[in-house]
């Protein structure tokens, strides 16, 4: 979207969970961002005005037992990465950041302002970032916005990318998975505080965040203060409500077997995400689960090799 927007792109990964073939003809730099020597030379060999900072570990489960990692990449790194902006004089960044700073929610639709409680070291991590960009920007008038994500879901619509990770820890691919064969679905935890005991999440479509950043970086380059955004739909789903909902788009069953609940894991959580629609005239394509479901539904058929149906 940042190139249909007439951006120029540079890909800086180390591709420990990238994947070369979603770089799209664009120049990629494989690197660690803890490496700055590298980082203030490809930032100064590209010229590069703005950065948009995506390179973070986000398993709130994986955060639980490898705290460590989490704060080596997600913390360390990122100072590595402001610590290369600053020295290169890039002063405009969009952060990718996360519903996981706001812990167990003491309500409900989450505003920006709601307190800041994470209780994973996932949310931690990206939470220490926001805090830190305040200082960046008073000390060094580096200016950023912060893209609070709650669920990102769905597949690129023109099935160019999808979700491909290795393991896939995210519930719209593996209920997928296990409707079309795959291993029965884990459901972490049937006896939360909820209607029906599972979990209450806000699912946004990975093409509906894209078209955010791109406004974040617009608003950016106009000169606007730093600040955050939270991106969801605003309306909270189940994880038996997805499993319906992917059934019915697949016409399939969904085997399920039910775990304990994970360490880490919040009831529920969804946004308000007025702010940014007011502000930025941000407007979601994707509003309703089913249609978030198929575009995920298209790509899971495309990567596996079979013809893709929807059931309307």
């Amino acid at each position: 979207m940042l190139g249909e927007s007439g951006y120029n792109v540079v890909i800086f990964d180390n591709l420990s969970a990238g994947k070369r073939e979603a770089v799209l003809g664009n120049p990629l730099i494989q690197g660690n961002i803890l490496n700055i020597d590298v980082l203030r030379e490809t930032l100064a060999k590209y010229d590069i005005s703005a950065v948009m900072q995506f390179a973070a570990s986000l398993s709130v489960a994986d955060s639980v037992v490898d705290p460590k990692g989490y704060y080596q990449n997600n913390v360390v790194g990122t100072l590595s990465l402001l610590g290369a902006m600053v020295a290169e004089s890039v002063d405009r960044l969009v952060f990718s950041s996360t519903a996981a700073i706001y812990g167990n929610p003491i309500e409900t639709p989450i505003f920006e302002d709601h307190p800041k409680n994470p209780i994973n070291s996932y949310g931690e991590t990206k939470l220490a970032i926001e805090r830190a960009l305040q200082h960046y920007d008073r000390a060094y008038g580096l200016k950023s916005i912060c893209l609070r994500y709650f669920n990102a879901s769905g597949a690129d619509p023109d099935g160019l990318l999808g979700e491909n990770h290795e393991p896939e820890t995210h519930l719209i691919p593996r209920a997928l998975d296990a409707a079309s064969g795959g291993p029965p679905l884990e459901i972490f935890g049937d006896d939360y505080e909820t209607p029906d005991g599972t979990c209450l999440r806000d699912y946004i479509h990975v093409t509906d965040l894209a078209s955010a950043h791109v406004l974040a970086l617009r608003c950016l380059e106009g000169g606007c203060d730093s600040t955050a955004y939270n991106l969801g739909n605003g309306k909270p789903y189940s994880v038996k409500e997805v499993v319906e909902v992917v059934s019915q788009v697949t016409n399939k069953t969904v085997p399920c077997v039910v775990s304990p609940q994970r360490p880490g894991d919040p009831a529920i959580l969804f946004a308000s995400s007025e702010n940014i629609q007011r502000e930025l005239h941000w407007t979601p394509r994707f509003n309703e689960l089913a249609s978030i479901v198929e575009t995920a539904w298209r790509w899971h058929q495309r990567k596996s090799g079979k013809s893709s149906v929807v059931k309307k």
